[in-house]
Parts: C-alpha cells; structure tokens; sequence
C-alpha cells in the first residue's frame, strides 16, 4: 500500500512540472497563431485522450515528460495553403523565441506560486529563544544567558532563529549592540561575533558566530570535590527538576530560577539520579527523585548550585582502551589537551579526531586531584549490533548520553505572513534558488560539484516519497525546487533542450537567415548524446545509491 502511494506522489510530482512546461509552450503558441495539434502528457501510446476544436489531448503511458506538437515544426512537413501561415517555423524569429522560452519560464514562474501559498497564513517557527550558550564563545563572554531572547541584532529585528542566523551574515570582528528579553526587561548587550566561512559548491558566505542555539539542554550537574554542591549531596549527573519546587525544565529556567534568590538563600533542590544496576549480564538505569539543600553562591545557572556543567565529566571508559590503561575512571573531569583548556566534550572529540594516532598530553581530574599524562589512541576492538567488528583508533571516553526525554523542544513562535507579504517572500527566495541552482551546474561543468550528485528517476521517487512523509510543506518545496531545475536546464544552449531553440531564433533573428540545416542536424546528434549519457549517468547514481 505504501509502493502505491509513493508512486502516485511521484507520478503527481512529475505530472505538474511537465504540464507547467509544455502549458507555458501551448498558451504562448495559441497567443501567437500557431495551430497546435496536441498536447500531451507523458510519451508513448495513449491512455486516455479528447479533442476539442482543432487540438487532440491526451495523457501517455510513461510519466516522464511530454510534449506539444505544433503545425509545421518540422523543416519538410508540408501544410495546406491555408494553414501555411499557422505553421512554427512559417513565424517571425521573435515569435518562435517566445514559444520557445514560455516552457521554461513557466517552470520558473510556476514556483513563486507555490511558495506564496507555502507561506501564506500563519507558521510555526523556531523562535530567537537561547536555548544553550556554547563555552568559550563570544556570547558567554558577552553575557547571553539561557532563556534570554534575542529581539534585535544592530537595529535589525529578528522574530524567528533563520532572521537571527541571517542578521549576522557580514557581521563580525567589531561590537555589534544584541537586544535581549532577560525575564520581561530589555537589555542591550555588545557582542563581538568571530568570523565563520561556510563554503560550498554553491556559494561561499562570511557571517558573525556567537555560539548560541535555540536547542536547550537539560540542567545536569557537575559536581567538583570539595564543592558546595557535593557537601549537599549532589553526585554528578544528576538532573535538576526543580528549585523551590519551581519546575526547572532546562538551563535556561534554571538561571531564571535561581537569579530570583539573593546570595546565602538556601536552594531545594529537586533532582532526579539514574542508578546503574545489574540483572545478569545485563545493566540499566533506573531514575529516582531525591530532594536536597544548597545555600545559594556566587554566580548564574549552575554555578549558583556549588556546581558547573557536566559535559566534561566522563561517564564511562571502555576496559582495555587507551584511557583505562592510563588511569582514567569514570567520573573524571577532563581538563585540557596539549595546553589547550577544553569547554566541552564535543571540542575534545575533534581534536582527537584529528590528532589520530599522534600522541597527546592530557590533563584530568579524578579523586586523587589533577593529573597530567602522555597519551596516544589506540585501536579499540569493538562489535556493533550487527555483530560487524572493528578496531577504530579511539581514546576510550564517553560523555553522559542524554536521554530524549532530557531534551526540550526548541520555543517555537507563530509567525502570520498576508497576501503581500508571502508573494514578497515568494518573489525573493526564486531568484536566490536559481542563482544557486545555475552556480551547481556550473560547478558540475568544471568538476566543483561532484558527478555523483546527479540523480534521476529513482533519486526523484525517492525525495517525493520522502517529502510527502514530511508534510505538504516539504512536498510543495520539493516541486518548487525540481521546477526551478527544469526551467534553468531547459534553458542552457544544448541541443534537443528548449536553450538551443532559443538560440536559433536569436541567431536568424540577428543574422537574417536560420542556423545551416547540416549544422543542425550534427548539434542535434551531439545534444541528444549528450542527454543520453546524462541520463546513463543519472541511472548509474541511482543504482549506485
């Protein structure tokens, strides 16, 4: 049932783009006096068809394109005196052009229509809510919290997370005025964004980082020795649920939470603790809540617990691997890499990562204080639930695995775009596609953009069967995008394609007599090549895929 139905998406989706185009070719050749005998969708024989007036219509067996055959389209077709002057190439080169070009325009027309009705009305987005502060990063040092909301970057104002994203493009290296929402007050903060380059086949950007995400995190503990938070009770790990019975859902409402109680308050803590136990040859995990006190210090969010994150604190070493064989343990805090103070495990990983085999100096805390040691990853013999082995170069450390139910959802807000607003939008984002759309295939011309990139039929079917999953949304973009394909393909000066076409008019408009018909009959032999190796090509990748 499930086959049925993608089919039918994929033949739905390519039913629409082939009667855009080829109806971009039949209105423009009607307008312009041209006797169109059919108009067809798909190729081959017949399976249902009409005939009104002097036009047969019909649609064909194979779903992958079609076609409109006109009067007088062919060099020697001979036409009755009466219909002479009615045939296509009996018309003015500008005429022909016309007809030629309506094809592909309507391909590129036809999505600003579906992205107007794609953004019209009302959306919900990822809002401008911070979510997480990464450390080590502009905007910790700026002093952006969790649960601040961003309302404005240098006076531009930003609604949804992609305003805030593009509001940094060429923004970097100098104080740039934030204006946050810290719990109902305005406030401006100057940030100093780094500067990132994110490159691609299709365009190179520069825009301002500052190290925040909508995605929020769990409020989990790290508990140093000695801590206020460890004479408290508190193991590391443990999840912070509540404070003064004030649910705490994540960072961000744990700075709000505690920022409300001066210094030397005393804090309960609700908290929830995942015991490991054993059955067997089996071990889990098993949650219970406990309660605890904790005068309230110095500092925001976690600090204000005796506590700071816990990222860096391992939660477990794998026996044998490099780490254990060092003396690393489980519960660990890992400090730094060849003298470079780490703020995260993420940072941690792609350094080893790229350090590979090469030997490192690390320092860590454990029960025993401050340790610093020489070490290299080694091949770490491991079994996947497939019961496939490998031996990959690993250190032999892990972070704590954070559970979905740890994860909040990002904030969303709605955001209610009318009729003027969403053609607007609709009118900027095509013109955007297809500059990126003609910069790949440039890029597939020169060798930036990899050949194995090019998909076809199979890789079509695949994406609208994806797409329909993901919502009519999805399904519509989809169609947008394979559209704006068509029509600038259609469009590039190959012959057989509608850009050739357009050149010959051109050229007997400019030079008084049509392209030699020798000359035409070799480029269409080399076109339609061409297109057949493209089409190799294509079924090649998808097999492949």
């Amino acid at each position: 049932m499930l086959q049925i139905q993608n089919t039918g998406f994929f033949i739905l989706l390519l039913g629409v783009l082939v009667t855009v185009h080829e109806l971009g070719h039949f209105l423009v050749a009607k307008a312009c006096g041209v006797k169109v005998l059919k108009f067809s969708i798909g190729f081959g024989p017949k399976l249902i068809g009409f005939t009104k007036g002097e036009t047969e219509y019909q649609i064909a067996l194979l779903p992958l394109g079609g076609y409109v055959k006109m009067a007088g389209d062919l060099p020697h077709e001979e036409l009755s005196p009466e219909e002479a002057s009615r045939g296509f190439l009996a018309q003015p080169p500008w005429k022909r052009g016309l007809i030629v070009l309506a094809g592909p325009a309507f391909n590129l027309i036809f999505p600003i229509l579906i992205y107007f009705f794609v953004y019209l009305g009302p959306h919900q987005t990822t809002s401008t809510l911070v979510g997480n502060v990464s450390p080590g990063m502009p905007a910790v040092a700026a002093g952006i919290r969790p649960g601040d909301r961003i309302l404005s970057v240098d006076g531009v104002e930003v609604r949804t997370f992609n305003d805030l994203t593009d509001a940094f493009v060429g923004r970097f290296g100098r104080p740039v005025p934030i204006v946050v929402d810290r719990g109902g007050e305005r406030r401006t903060i100057q940030v100093t964004p780094d500067k990132s380059v994110e490159t691609s086949p299709i365009d190179t950007v520069e825009r301002g980082q500052i190290g925040v995400s909508p995605a929020s995190r769990a409020a989990i503990v790290g508990v140093p020795p000695g801590s206020p938070a460890e004479q408290a009770g508190l193991r590391t790990f443990d999840r912070v649920l509540a404070v003064n019975d004030v649910p705490v859902q994540d960072e961000g409402r744990l700075h709000h939470a505690v920022s409300k109680h001066p210094e030397g308050t005393p804090l309960k803590l609700t908290v929830r603790r995942l015991d490991t136990v054993a059955a067997g040859v089996v071990t889990g995990r098993v949650p219970k809540v406990l309660e605890f006190t904790v005068a309230r210090q110095a500092g925001e969010g976690l600090a204000a617990l005796g506590a700071e994150p816990a990222d860096l604190y391992l939660a477990s070493v794998a026996p044998g691997s490099a780490a254990e064989k060092a003396g690393i343990k489980a519960g660990d805090r890992v400090i730094s890499i060849n003298g470079e103070k780490l703020h995260g495990f993420h940072q941690l990983a792609v350094r080893l990562n790229a350090l590979k085999e090469t030997p490192f100096t690390l320092v860590w805390r454990g029960e025993g204080g401050e340790r610093t040691e020489k070490l290299a990853q080694a091949p770490l013999p491991t079994e996947d639930g497939m019961g496939t082995k490998s031996a990959p170069l690993a250190l032999g450390v892990r972070s704590w695995m954070v559970t979905p139910s740890d994860v909040p959802p990002p904030d969303e807000v709605t955001v209610h775009l009318g009729p003027g607003a969403a053609f607007k939008q609709a009118a900027l984002v095509v013109p955007t596609i297809v500059g990126q759309m003609v910069k790949v295939i440039g890029g597939l011309f020169v060798g930036s953009v990899p050949l194995s990139t090019v998909g076809g039929p199979i890789m079509m079917y695949q994406m609208a069967s994806k797409s329909a999953e993901q919502g009519l949304d999805s399904f519509l973009h989809l169609m947008a995008l394979i559209s704006i394909n068509l029509g600038v393909m259609n469009l590039l000066p190959i012959p057989v394609l509608d850009g050739f076409h357009l050149l010959s008019a051109a050229w007997e408009g400019i030079r008084r007599r049509p392209i030699p018909v020798r000359v035409r009959e070799v480029a269409n032999m080399v076109g339609l090549a061409l297109l057949i190796l493209l089409m190799l090509l294509a079924v090649t990748n998808d097999v492949t895929r």
